[in-house]
């Protein structure tokens, strides 16, 4: 345990060897005798700090959330309130000074308030309040304080820091999907209310939509025999079949859209936009599928409706930011192991004692044990072997962001894009009515060209959205001259190429648009 003087500590013991070496030179014995009273009360509150403070510990001393929940969900922009409890369970009165969060850096955290009294046998609230400045899993890792023991009721000469762990997660999701999930549903099947009614289109139902002139390729079984005797000439009976839409939402999550401002780069205005329409298409009870993918397919949801679709999408958005895997991240086996050694060790039993900092394997069964209080149950990352894939796991459960990597996947993700358009097109059981892609124009070859003109050729509308890039080339008040004319020559480059890209896009049959930024939410939650 470690002990730390206070500012008033240090002023007071520099004040007695003042005190002791101005009564030396001046030869005043009861000035040196009242300066060294002063060391010596130092001294002993030291020991009587560290006495008290080891009882506190020894006889439980704990901080735990109010709420039963082990994840909140929110969306961007919009405070939260998690509410914990400290809790003295020693006969020592206590004072929990300097209180701050330990939480992912794409949160906003402060806690209310900051010092707090701890009588003995007693515990007092404190609340976190949390705001999220991008879309993801992210974790709220516990509080860290000073600890000084107040035995005859002053502040305490000493203090000794503490770090509570006790994760929580925050479950940040584009505030459209926030709004569907948040509707009141009921029924046995727990489903909603569905806006509009199903389309009639032609095919094998069970109603009649009309009844016409025969035309070559119609099957006999549909001949109107009767019909046909009276006009005599073939007619056939038109059916027609209540259906809905199918819906095919691609992402593209390429590690370079990711690049800017939390909450303003290109890949968090994607991922806001493609939440609105999702919501609005499984509002209506259409059948809705979402393919996120970048170097390679990241999520793949085939079409479907209801709320455990729902909860399938928002997994997959919430994760569409995640650099966690090893093809996305910065960091190798080396980093990502000393990132899970300094998280997994306040909580741990026995501090990683028997854990050396070279021994991954063990480091590795160690964190496998501790999943069990992750707030979160992602998929498996991507890893080269299975013990660095263990540790990419341990921080993905607990919400600990690792950094992106430098090189792009510009290249990779269109060749997959191309191979996702072609499944498509093979799909027999299926047939979508609208595609919407997010994603910019394709540059590298004509596989992408070659998949929407069979997709148009089937009737099937492709709607194409390219990254907006201008809300993260905003600029703040202390924009310098240097850096805004930087971010004017960056705008008109971005410009030119979209305006490229859209001549490019003309000839395919698309329909592009820009992102429309949604509004930025107001409001203030509770977990």
């Amino acid at each position: 345990m470690q002990l730390h003087p206070t500012r008033a500590t240090f002023q007071v013991a520099l004040a007695g060897a003042a005190m002791v070496t101005v009564g030396v030179a001046a030869k005043v014995a009861p000035v040196v005798a009242f300066g060294g009273a002063m060391l010596l009360a130092v001294v002993l509150g030291r020991a009587l700090a560290l006495g008290t403070v080891t009882r506190i510990r020894s006889s439980g001393f704990e901080m735990v959330w109010s709420s039963s929940r082990r994840v909140s969900r929110t969306s961007r922009d919009v405070e939260i309130e998690l509410v914990g409890e400290l809790r003295n369970r020693g006969f020592d009165d206590a004072r929990g000074v300097n209180l701050r969060p330990v939480a992912s850096s794409m949160l906003d955290v402060r806690v209310v308030p900051e010092t707090i009294d701890l009588p003995a046998a007693s515990k007092v609230r404190f609340s976190l309040f949390v705001r999220a400045r991008r879309i993801g899993r992210w974790g709220v890792h516990g509080v860290a304080l000073e600890v000084r023991g107040t035995p005859i009721g002053g502040d305490g000469l000493y203090e000794v820091p503490l770090m509570f762990a006790n994760p929580h997660g925050v479950e940040v999701l584009p505030q459209s999907i926030v709004a569907l999930l948040d509707r009141p549903r009921g029924g046995r099947s727990r489903r909603a209310a569905e806006v509009g009614h199903a389309a009639p289109l032609p095919g094998e139902g069970d109603q009649l939509r009309e009844i016409r002139e025969h035309v070559p390729g119609d099957p006999f079984k549909r001949i109107a025999w009767k019909a046909s005797a009276r006009r005599g000439q073939l007619l056939v009976r038109e059916m027609e079949r209540e259906e809905r839409d199918v819906v095919w939402l691609f992402l593209d999550a390429s590690v370079e859209l990711w690049a800017g401002r939390e909450g303003s780069a290109p890949l968090d205005v994607a991922t806001e936009e493609l939440a609105a329409i999702a919501s609005r298409h499984l509002a209506r009870g259409d059948d809705v599928g979402l393919c996120v993918y970048a170097s390679r397919i990241r999520s793949w949801i085939p079409p479907a409706a209801g709320p455990g679709h729902i909860g399938k999408i928002c997994a997959a958005l919430a994760s569409a930011v995640s650099m966690v895997d090893a093809d996305r991240s910065e960091c190798e086996e080396p980093e990502v192991a000393a990132r899970v050694l300094e998280h997994l060790r306040p909580l741990d039993p026995r501090g990683l004692a028997d854990v050396g900092r070279s021994d991954l394997d063990g480091l590795a069964k160690r964190a496998d044990a501790m999943k069990s209080r992750a707030p979160f149950a992602p998929r498996l990352p991507l890893a080269p072997t299975p013990r660095e894939q263990r540790l990419r796991h341990y921080l993905a459960s607990f919400g600990i962001e690792l950094p992106p990597r430098i090189d792009g996947e510009r290249d990779k993700a269109e060749a997959t894009l191309g191979q996702i358009l072609e499944r498509v097109v093979q799909d027999k059981k299926k047939r979508p009515s609208v595609i919407h892609v997010w994603a910019p124009a394709p540059t590298a070859g004509p596989a992408v060209e070659r998949s929407v003109r069979k997709l148009r050729a089937r009737r099937i509308e492709v709607r194409w959205t390219m990254p907006s890039f201008e809300p993260g080339l905003a600029g703040g008040a202390a924009v310098s001259e240097v850096e805004r004319v930087v971010l004017d020559a960056v705008r008109a480059r971005v410009a030119i190429a979209q305006g490229r890209a859209r001549k490019q896009m003309r000839p395919m049959g698309v329909h592009w648009s820009r992102p429309r930024r949604a509004a930025k939410p107001r409001g203030r939650g509770a977990a």
